[in-house]
């Protein structure tokens, strides 16, 4: 009896899944764009003569004071708009376990080992330079996350083809990191618990699930109640983009019979774009103003906290994700695509250390109102740009063997709207056995 054919790592990628990312990506690459500049704009805007009027209307406070819901303008970015961020988040989560990489352990095992060591290396390291020089503690899971939307915009500014396995697995990554995130600020960053608004958005929770099971249509229904989740989420001590991963986790991901898309899918197609190009650089514009000066940026460089970010995410993720990825595939007795090499995976490790969005929303929360949370926003900012300088100079070293690949796996001589190289019986091999 034959031995079974050892899996291939980054091969060619089932035609439905390979539809489903390309969709999400096309959105979190202009979302990304539209992130680079926001970030570009706060950086400018918090170093001019206006820096005045940045602050003031960062700092101005509007809501509902009765409904403990008097909020400054950037904490309103942060817990209101994020949880718009953090609900796609979470549907995409829970089609990555329902029906993408996530949803057998054969194909979850690579993207979850490398994502778990890639929080888990630069977090260690943080808490290694914050021992040795003295610092706090508090920043551990700053540099923890990968901003997708921030990685994929890079790669569109140096206009590579990274094959779509590769785009794929990337996405994996900050999903499988958005989670973690996600339990971390859960976790870790709730203060003063009120048990009884806690317990409220609990209860919403559960109606929510609910009306799902029972096939409830209509937004008259769960608008009102995704706020007023959110609203007690934020009031019961829990940071409120909790509430919006956990209402994307409960939306129902399979479609029935007699529709057209499933509901996670619908809100999805409606609220991605807005995420992606309204609410993440809103808070973008509002969370990177840092004032950037000579002694500002030798502290960065100096202050053992925001040292401690630099080398997680330049170091520590290259670290995790590519000794992760490099374990997974061997003790899974998986083989690389042949057509790719570990370098691929390297410039890839790379990438990920682009943590942006979710890194600047943890720093906020692990230095609320202290000096040295400017210098760990400003960390995040070096980090980030330092990672996709290194990425992009090692991806655009490879960029003419990703245009034969994306050529290859796009050829269409038939004109009928499916890549040729899905209809030869041969998805299971690597690109390389396609010629």
């Amino acid at each position: 009896m034959s031995s079974p054919r050892p899996r291939i790592v980054f091969g060619l990628m089932p035609w439905p899944e390979r539809q489903a990312i390309a969709s999400a990506l096309r959105t979190e690459t202009v979302g990304g764009l539209v992130l680079l500049a926001a970030a570009v704009i706060a950086l400018i805007w918090a170093n001019s003569p206006l820096s005045g009027a940045y602050e003031a209307i960062r700092d101005f406070h509007f809501g509902i004071p009765a409904l403990g819901l008097d909020l400054s303008v950037g904490h309103w970015t942060a817990d209101g708009l994020l949880a718009v961020f953090f609900l796609v988040a979470g549907i995409e989560l829970k089609r990555e376990l329902v029906v993408g990489e996530l949803r057998t352990p054969a194909t979850a095992a690579l993207p979850v080992i490398a994502a778990m060591c890639g929080m888990a290396v630069p977090a260690a390291l943080y808490a290694a330079t914050a021992w040795v020089g003295g610092g706090s503690p508090d920043g551990w899971a700053v540099p923890m996350a990968t901003d997708i939307a921030f990685a994929l915009a890079v790669l569109a500014v140096i206009s590579t083809h990274l094959p779509a396995a590769l785009r794929a697995f990337l996405l994996t990554l900050a999903v499988v990191d958005d989670l973690g995130a996600i339990l971390i600020i859960a976790i870790f960053f709730t203060s003063d618990l009120n048990l009884w608004a806690l317990g409220g958005a609990f209860a919403g929770l559960a109606l929510f699930y609910l009306l799902q099971r029972l096939r409830v249509w209509g937004w008259w229904w769960y608008v009102p109640l995704g706020i007023a989740i959110w609203a007690l989420m934020y009031n019961g001590g829990v940071h409120a983009t909790v509430a919006g991963v956990a209402m994307g986790l409960i939306l129902r991901t399979t479609r029935d019979k007699d529709e057209e898309a499933s509901p996670a899918s619908r809100v999805a197609h409606l609220l991605h774009p807005f995420s992606a190009g309204v609410a993440v650089p809103l808070f973008a514009l509002f969370a990177a103003g840092v004032t950037i000066s000579g002694p500002a940026l030798a502290e960065v460089f100096s202050s053992p906290e925001p040292l401690g970010i630099v080398i997680g995410l330049v170091v520590g993720k290259v670290i995790g994700i590519f000794l992760g990825t490099y374990l997974a595939a061997r003790y899974t007795k998986a083989q690389l695509n042949p057509d790719l090499a570990w370098a691929d995976v390297l410039g890839l490790s790379v990438l990920a250390g682009i943590g942006f969005t979710v890194a600047l929303l943890i720093g906020e929360l692990a230095f609320p109102g202290r000096a040295v949370g400017e210098l760990v926003k400003a960390a995040v900012l070096i980090a980030s740009v330092t990672a996709a300088i290194l990425a992009a100079v090692l991806l655009r070293r490879r960029n003419a063997l990703y245009k034969r690949l994306y050529e290859e796996e796009n050829v269409d001589a038939d004109a009928d709207g499916i890549p040729d190289i899905y209809q030869r019986g041969e998805m299971d091999r690597p690109a390389a056995q396609h010629h």
